[in-house]
């Protein structure tokens, strides 16, 4: 408890700094809206855009001027806000000891190596959830007032479900790759480097549906935004996979630290 109470504040700050930069980034998302439907002259001007273009933008089929089609298109950014933000968690939370010298204030403590990890990663998990209550909220409360069709709330709860198993799955591979990595301090940059690798894949695969099987190596892709549009909700199959894959990375985790030489 005291290891969780521990990292709880450690990260602190930065969970208010990412949350308040998430609340801005949904409110100045909105704020744009009313020029895609001000006398349909924002909408028109998607509407002629180049298919490619529009996809890269991940505008893809949605119209804009309806309050659904904006938010997915918006919802791409804050899901990649979100995802940076989980693998940097993961990565660092595990890594920050042998990054700044600290090992023996851990080693230390009669406790085991695995309860060291859990305590890391559930303080890990409560940030992530507070991040992703953050954005929800921020979104509910946005779109309320900015919306003046059909109410979208079911909608957005799926959205922010769909971003919080992606979270799930950027927080452990960045706990993963610090475990396994030598030099855990490098864990940071290369977990990043592979979410952005993701993201480009799924801009790939939005551009072109040859290369759909690359949707594998993308969590953005799991989870359809047309689907949640058009009112059928998360496929239950790919969210119990993400689960899985997510708790496969958290077990890799534990059995990779378990075994790893700590670097003092």
């Amino acid at each position: 408890m005291n290891i969780f109470l521990r990292e709880l504040k450690a990260h602190r700050k930065s969970l208010i700094i990412w949350s308040v930069g998430m609340f801005l980034l949904v409110v100045s998302g909105m704020s744009k809206y009313t020029a895609y439907t001000a006398g349909g002259a924002g909408g028109a001007v998607f509407d002629n855009l180049p298919q490619t273009l529009k996809a890269l933008l991940g505008i893809g089929s949605f119209d804009v001027a309806q309050m659904s089609g904006f938010f997915a298109m918006l919802f791409l950014y804050i899901e990649l806000a979100a995802a940076i933000h989980a693998v940097l968690l993961g990565s660092g939370i595990i890594a920050k000891e042998e990054r700044d010298k600290t090992v023996e204030f851990l080693m230390v403590k009669p406790v085991s190596r695995g309860t060291i990890v859990t305590a890391k990663l559930l303080a890990a998990l409560t940030n992530v959830v507070i991040l992703n209550l953050v954005s929800l909220l921020s979104s509910i409360l946005m779109v309320a007032a900015y919306n003046q069709g059909e109410d979208i709330t079911k909608e957005i709860v799926q959205f922010l479900g769909s971003m919080f198993l992606v979270q799930l799955i950027f927080l452990t591979l960045g706990a993963a790759l610090s475990a396994l990595l030598k030099r855990p301090q490098t864990s940071g940059s290369a977990a990043t480097g592979i979410l952005l690798g993701t993201f480009v894949i799924a801009k790939i695969t939005d551009v072109t549906d040859r290369l759909a099987i690359l949707n594998l190596l993308s969590p953005f892709k799991y989870f359809s935004y047309s689907r949640i549009v058009e009112g059928n909700g998360i496929h239950v199959g790919i969210a119990l996979g993400s689960i899985g894959l997510a708790a496969v990375l958290a077990a890799s985790t534990y059995m990779l630290y378990l075994n790893r030489e700590l670097n003092v």
